[in-house]
């Protein structure tokens, strides 16, 4: 029997072991693709002992065996997936009764209650959501990344966010959510890495002739400039459009500190107080563990939390024009009416009148 797909998933983030036809390689598994090969990162050459930056992709075909190297409550060593299963490929078959397959078992058993007790920390109710949201999650460039990107170009306004740990030069950006009026794409950069902006990501962030939409803009422009070499473009951030909001509410002054974008979403769209909860789960999953935001498959209800908060980035913008165009809408009114209600008899005729070219 093949190791399945079900298997891997159970020990993602873990540190593992794996022999190739052509060399052994040790690392942390963070992805296992539909045609079973596998994404690490950390890896290192244990026949070299040279160790390589970024992720790493490993094919099926080539794997013959996979160990887990750092398997919890045990002081046994490694515990090793091929006693009960067979290589990926099916490369060796073995007996895989009950009595062999214990402690595989036991270990799968642990992590999945690990990874169900997080998802059900993390999750909203399906049967209490007040917000039914679609989105695209770009993960790789066939398929669905040349759509996505061209879709990009056509548009006048996007709302732009990014997630990731310590989000800055010196940071690692893990999601970069972009809206439109019709779509919401999630885009995987952990996974695509800087190809993804080089491939088209780029072009759109830079293009002047389309309005990006953020909140406090500071620290991904810093990001997306010294990591990938993007300077951002006509942006419109909705912190900076709060603080001078209540500037012209106030007669001047500025606001002690600016506003967050859970309490300008509160403020100015009056959203459901759902939203507050979801906030809430994205920021304790930062702070207790923030390799979360490296592990895949990512879990739904956070990728839930992303594409709402991208969509709710293009209403803010809306709410937040609306109200600085305000006294603007209010002055023109006045000017249209300022000959038409009034009299007539100082405009003079059109003899009268000089022309302005």
């Amino acid at each position: 029997m093949a190791l399945s797909s079900e298997h891997f998933g159970a020990i993602l983030g873990r540190t593992v072991k794996i022999t190739l036809k052509c060399g052994v390689f040790q690392g942390v598994l963070q992805h296992v693709n539909p045609d079973r090969s596998l994404l690490l990162r950390t890896v290192k050459n244990l026949e070299t002992g040279r160790s390589a930056p970024g992720v790493k992709m490993f094919f099926g075909r080539e794997i013959v065996n996979v160990e887990l190297l750092d398997e919890p409550d045990s002081g046994k060593g490694t515990a090793m997936l091929s006693e009960c299963t067979s290589a990926v490929e099916g490369n060796k078959q073995v007996d895989t009764g009950p009595a062999d397959c214990g402690p595989w078992t036991s270990c799968i058993s642990q992590e999945r209650q690990l990874r169900a007790s997080d998802s059900l920390k993390y999750s909203l109710s399906e049967e209490k959501e007040e917000e039914n949201v679609e989105y695209t999650v770009v993960d790789s460039f066939q398929q669905k990344f040349g759509p996505a990107v061209l879709h990009l170009k056509q548009q006048c306004v996007v709302s732009i966010a990014g997630d990731g740990v310590n989000l800055c030069r010196h940071g690692k950006l893990s999601w970069l959510e972009i809206a439109t009026k019709s779509h919401i794409f999630l885009f995987d950069i952990f996974l695509l890495g800087p190809q993804a902006f080089k491939n088209g990501l780029q072009m759109v962030l830079e293009d002047k002739n389309i309005l990006k939409v953020m909140h406090d803009c500071r620290w991904i422009s810093d990001c997306l400039f010294h990591q990938y070499g993007v300077l951002l473009f006509n942006v419109f951030d909705t912190q900076v459009a709060d603080a001078l909001q209540f500037s012209v509410a106030t007669g001047g002054f500025f606001p002690h500190r600016v506003c967050t974008l859970q309490e300008c979403l509160m403020q100015h769209l009056k959203i459901p107080s759902k939203w507050d909860a979801i906030m809430k789960c994205r920021q304790q999953m930062a702070s207790e563990n923030p390799d979360r935001w490296f592990l895949r498959p990512f879990p739904a209800p956070l990728l839930k939390a992303l594409a709402l908060k991208a969509m709710y980035l293009l209403l803010l913008h809306s709410s937040l024009m609306d109200n600085l165009m305000s006294d603007l809408t209010t002055v023109v009114c006045g000017y249209l009416n300022a000959y038409r209600t009034g009299s007539g008899d100082h405009l003079g005729s059109t003899k009268d009148r000089i022309p302005w070219f």
